[in-house]
């Protein structure tokens, strides 16, 4: 049998693990293994009639401004949407550059945004303080209860916003609820999905209208370079979310792509040791005397146990603990010899941030705490380095404190 006729050469037929290393990819007339870099800003036509065809959107997969079509940019977001079992998909220069595309390119003046009020600090400011500017009124609700996105619901809500663990106290919201919810009442629905990443949790098959990831996270993962990517419907990525895209300019650049390409190709494998190691983490904390609690999706004393095994097939990278106070939070953080102190997440390297005074500094403290995010309460990103190391580190804090 001809090589025309392998199955395996539709690249929805492979694996996940397959897909993480050779979705998307379009090699050049050089043949080369890796993918190939275009740095290029622009490109040159064949003739006038070409252009001019180009323009007018008739030349499917041809480039005419790597401000919004680069070859590098377009296998990134063809791997992403394999990944994410997405029609399409674009990328941006940072994840709340994805965000904020996401959001303000399905809404209008005069229009209305239900989020949950558990969300990521910049999140939370384009649909609380960015979006009003625009005459868009939103109103945030505690996503654990879906009875208050109903209530929330008005004739002119056009959009749903919601993360999914979410940052930083690893609250859930039912995906499938709510989106049922939003459709029910002519809205659509957007899922943050960094903290679960792509492998264990899938919003669209949920019922999601758009995902957005921080591809700073765990897709690169090793602290190199900024991204983010929305995924979707062709209708939606190709239309309002493309033209947003083109003409605000957040674009991803094709070094960054490329970057992530590479990062793609041990995603799978770094997320599963960090989730391996994550759980043993959380087991070890849980019920030690200076431990308040621990926060972790798969740890059978969250208080939505359930729903995080019915949504996500595993609790991913992250945990929270609370240990009481702002100053016991600082003598553990400052007393770690391997877990490193940083806002970021998703890396290779352990981090502890303590977000009352990092990601969610500019809340009010009222907010703060209606929130979860108590003074005592830390983020841990779970990294690549030994679990008993990472263990005995955190154990040593403790014992500080």
């Amino acid at each position: 049998m001809s090589r025309d006729k392998n199955p395996l050469l539709d690249p929805k037929r492979h694996g996940p693990a397959t897909q993480m290393v050779h979705g998307g990819g379009k090699r050049s007339p050089f043949n080369e293994t890796s993918e190939a870099i275009f740095l290029n800003s622009g490109y040159s036509y064949p003739s006038s009639e070409h252009a001019e065809l180009l323009f007018q959107n008739k030349l499917p997969g041809a480039h005419n401004y790597s401000r919004f079509a680069n070859p590098t940019v377009d296998m990134f977001q063809d791997r992403m949407a394999l990944i994410e079992g997405a029609e399409a998909g674009r990328a941006f220069a940072s994840g709340m550059a994805a965000v904020t595309n996401a959001v303000m390119s399905q809404v209008r003046a005069g229009d209305h945004i239900v989020a949950a009020q558990a969300l990521f600090g910049g999140c939370r400011y384009v649909v609380e303080d960015y979006a009003p500017r625009f005459g868009v009124e939103s109103t945030l609700v505690d996503g654990r209860d879906l009875e208050n996105f109903a209530r929330a619901m008005r004739p002119n809500t056009k959009l749903v916003f919601i993360e999914t663990p979410t940052n930083p106290t690893l609250e859930l919201v039912d995906i499938k609820a709510v989106a049922d919810i939003a459709h029910a009442h002519g809205a659509k629905l957007i899922v943050d999905n960094v903290f679960s990443t792509a492998l264990y949790q899938k919003p669209l098959q949920l019922g999601a209208d758009l995902v957005t990831y921080s591809a700073t996270k765990h897709i690169d993962g090793q602290g190199r370079v900024l991204g983010g990517i929305v995924l979707g419907s062709k209708a939606l990525i190709e239309g309002d979310i493309h033209t947003f895209l083109r003409q605000t300019g957040a674009t991803l650049s094709a070094f960054n792509a490329w970057v992530l390409l590479k990062g793609l190709e041990t995603y799978e494998l770094r997320i599963r040791q960090m989730t391996d190691s994550a759980e043993k983490v959380a087991a070890a904390l849980a019920g030690h005397p200076k431990v308040n609690r621990v926060i972790y999706p798969h740890h059978p004393s969250h208080p939505q146990y359930e729903l995080a095994k019915r949504q996500m097939l595993r609790g991913s990278t992250l945990l929270s603990i609370d240990v009481g106070s702002q100053e016991a939070a600082f003598t553990l953080s400052d007393s770690l010899a391997v877990i490193l102190i940083s806002n970021n997440l998703g890396d290779a390297k352990s981090l502890i941030t303590h977000p009352r005074t990092t990601t969610h500094a500019r809340l009010t403290e009222d907010v703060r705490l209606e929130t979860g995010v108590t003074p005592g309460l830390l983020r841990l990103s779970v990294g690549l380095e030994s679990p008993d190391d990472l263990i005995a580190d955190l154990l040593y804090g403790l014992d500080q404190v």
